[in-house]
């Protein structure tokens, strides 16, 4: 059943008036008519199961039949903070990313970003990421849609970081070290509930300048894996092993 997210001006009671993109979607995408069935979620996190009974061409008007209980999320907060990748990458981590679990979403100018950003393109950069993690959330039926924040410089990150339970950072050198952290060590004391930040570099990977400033504000280096991932893979393999970690060994 097809899921749509419905700002607070949608809901009316047991009524839920849908507009825009996700109107064009249900009529012309999705060529629905009254009678058939879709699944409304507030910003709440609510959800319920609705019957849409008119479309017009401003507006779909459903109503709700019954509320929904469910929890999709990851038992715990997960921000994934990406150095700015090339190209297309930064839009494969928010769809992915978003699909696996995270929370939330910060792009941050690290050091060795190959990419820089103005500020027009940063706003529109916005724009086209929060569209991303939207539809992304609708097609894995997410409870919520992750925030994607604006972009921010290590200094801002570093701030920002003090909001949170557990901080770490992905680093190369742990890979090849002998004596490391590994993810499923920093997990076994982690508890559900929890805000966790995690830190992914760019392709360039950090200066020795932002890994030294990482750990004085408390971030721990976790490996990865013996393998050198990509930028655009390191988070996902983080969300996953998180997810197992709290959802399929229930830890």
């Amino acid at each position: 059943m097809q899921r749509y997210f419905i700002p607070p001006n949608g809901w009316q009671e047991k009524q839920v008036m849908i507009t825009g993109d996700d109107r064009h979607h249900i009529a012309r995408v999705m060529r629905m008519n009254a009678g058939d069935s879709i699944i409304c979620s507030s910003p709440e996190g609510m959800s319920a199961e609705c019957e849409i009974v008119e479309i017009t061409e401003h507006q779909v008007t459903a109503h709700v039949q019954r509320w929904l209980e469910e929890s999709n999320d990851l038992p715990v907060s997960v921000t994934i903070a990406q150095g700015l990748p090339k190209g297309d990458k930064m839009e494969l981590v928010l769809q992915k990313g978003t699909e696996l679990g995270a929370s939330a979403f910060i792009p941050f100018q690290a050091a060795r970003s190959i990419v820089k950003w103005d500020g027009k393109k940063a706003e529109k950069k916005q724009s086209r990421y929060r569209k991303i993690v939207k539809e992304a959330s609708e097609q894995s039926h997410r409870s919520s849609i992750p925030e994607v924040h604006p972009l921010m410089s290590v200094k801002q990150l570093l701030a920002a970081s003090e909001a949170y339970d557990v901080k770490i950072f992905a680093y190369e050198d742990e890979a090849r070290s002998s004596n490391y952290q590994s993810l499923s060590g920093i997990l076994s004391n982690a508890e559900a509930g929890q805000k966790i930040i995690a830190c992914i570099g760019p392709e360039g990977g950090y200066t020795i300048e932002e890994v030294n400033a990482f750990k004085q504000h408390g971030f721990q280096t976790v490996r990865l894996g013996p393998r050198i991932l990509r930028t655009e893979t390191a988070p996902l393999y983080l969300l996953a092993g998180i997810s197992y970690h709290f959802e399929e060994l229930g830890c």
